[in-house]
This record gives structure tokens, sequence and C-alpha cells, in this order.
């Protein structure tokens, strides 16, 4: 009677798989195992298939097989849309301050300008001066006064000779390539300096304008006191968002020949007082 065999016995027994060949049953190889081997080479298999499966079924074939995915990636672009509308929403609140601001401006209205001395850090705490109300006679007289020859003598006299004793920082160095010429059009001066050259603010002010335009590339404008505004245009990159305080002398922007209206690198500078172009060269030495 044999002995019964064990299940240990079954799984160390050792066998040999022979190759031979059909037709002189020559030995081409051989190969021995056990049970206990070809279960543990089974297992090892199976679960490598198995994590391989479940890595490109997160992975590569998630859009197939996880129902997630489809949730996820709408979620993604909801988000994006999102803060595509948020971006969008601040631009165009930055242009709408920047149009009411150049019109008050351009009216000689400084009730509502800020003070940017009174701006404090990150929060630009910004507090309005205190209105100077005119009188029905005050007003009668300015409009008599302003038709007559002698408001342009004391603009150019008392108002540009406040400016003129100003200190402003050079923008630039460089030379002038086309000075200023109102019956040209050109209502600044073309200023050439050497490529990635950084263009610095001419004194304390907040920025009022900061973005692209078709005709003068990258521009920033700059509101400074007494209703003075300094743009500087054709920018290859610009360093202030609007609404940002900058002092005298710091880095706005990097000279560039952005824009259609460039044929190489320059600085396009402007001086406005009162919504009156100012020649550049009076105030400011390059």
């Amino acid at each position: 009677m044999k002995p019964k065999k064990t299940l240990s016995n079954w799984l160390t027994t050792r066998y040999q798989l022979i190759i031979r060949n059909e037709e002189n049953f020559a030995e081409k190889t051989s190969l021995g195992f056990t049970y206990s081997k070809v279960i543990l080479f089974s297992v090892i298999l199976f679960t490598g298939l198995f994590v391989m499966s479940l890595f490109m079924a997160k992975t590569i074939l998630a859009k197939w097989f996880d129902p997630k995915h489809e949730q996820m990636v709408l979620n993604q672009q909801l988000l994006d849309l999102g803060n595509k509308v948020d971006s969008l929403a601040i631009e165009i609140e930055q242009k709408e301050q920047f149009i009411a601001n150049f019109q008050r401006v351009l009216s000689g209205d400084t009730s509502n300008v800020n003070d940017p001395a009174k701006i404090k850090g990150d929060d630009q705490v910004l507090t309005k001066p205190a209105n100077l109300n005119a009188t029905a006679s005050d007003s009668s007289f300015r409009k008599e006064f302003e038709k007559s020859d002698l408001s342009l003598i004391t603009l150019a006299n008392v108002k540009y000779r406040d400016l003129q004793e100003t200190f402003f920082y050079s923008p630039i160095s460089g030379f002038v390539s086309d000075p200023y010429n109102v019956a040209k059009g050109h209502m600044g001066v073309d200023v050439v300096a050497k490529a990635n050259e950084p263009v610095k603010c001419i004194a304390d002010g907040t920025v009022v304008f900061s973005s692209w335009t078709q005709d003068s590339g990258y521009v920033i404008m700059i509101q400074h006191r007494g209703n003075l505004i300094s743009a500087y245009k054709h920018n290859a990159q610009l360093m202030k968002k609007v609404g940002t305080f900058v002092n005298g002398g710091e880095i706005i922007s990097i000279v560039g020949n952005s824009g259609e209206l460039t044929n190489g690198p320059h600085l396009h500078f402007e001086l406005w007082y009162n919504g009156n172009s100012l020649n550049p060269e009076e105030f400011v030495t390059f």
C-alpha cells in the first residue's frame, strides 16, 4: 500500500519538463520545477499585472475607465474660466478707474484726486484732500480770465514755473532722436538708449495706466501732484500695475521697441499738465 501524499510533499516534489525534437527525439532543453514555485510565480505575475492595470486606469486610461475623470476635467475648466472672468473684471475696473482719473485731469477737477503721499504699504490707504468750493464770482472771473491772452502768460510764467522749480529724475540716459514738436503732432520726445535699459519714474506718483496699445506698444502712465501726468511708451516690459504708488527714480519699465509707431528701440516720453502737453526737455535732462 502506497503512502498517502501530503500537501507539503505535493508542493515540494520536483518535476522536470523536457522538450525534445519531434523527428529524432533529441533533447533540446529541460526545466525543473515544483508546484510551489509555479504557484509563487503565478501570484507574483498576477499581482504585477493588477498593480500595472490599476496605475494605467488612474492615469493613461482614466478617461475611459475612471467615471470621476470627466467630472474632474469639467471642474478644472470651470475653475480656469472663473479665474479668467475675475481677471477680466479686474482689468475692466482698472481701465474704468484710469478713464475717470484722466477725465478729471483733463477737466481740471482735482477734488477727487488721491494724495499719493497718504499711501501706506500694500493696503494703499488713500485719503482725499479737502474740497475747495469756488464761489459764483470766482467762477465768473475765471471764465473771463481764461478767454483773455493774460491766461496764457500766467500759465507759462506761474504754473509752469512751479514745475520748473520741482526736481525731476531723468527717466533714461540717452540722446534725443526726435524732439518735441506740436506742429508735427509729436507730443513728446524720443530718447534712444541701450537695449534692456531700465526706465525710471520722474517723480512720486500713482500708476493710472499700465497696458498694451497697438500703436505705442507697452505704455505706462503715472499721475503726479499738481495734475501732472508722465507717459512712457514703446517699452519692452512693464514693471508696475495700475494703482501702484511709485517713488521718483524707481524703475517702472524696460526700454523697448513695441507697438506699430516705432522704428527702433527707444523711449517715447510725454509730459501733460492740466490737459496740455509740455516739452519734456524744459523740465527733464536726458
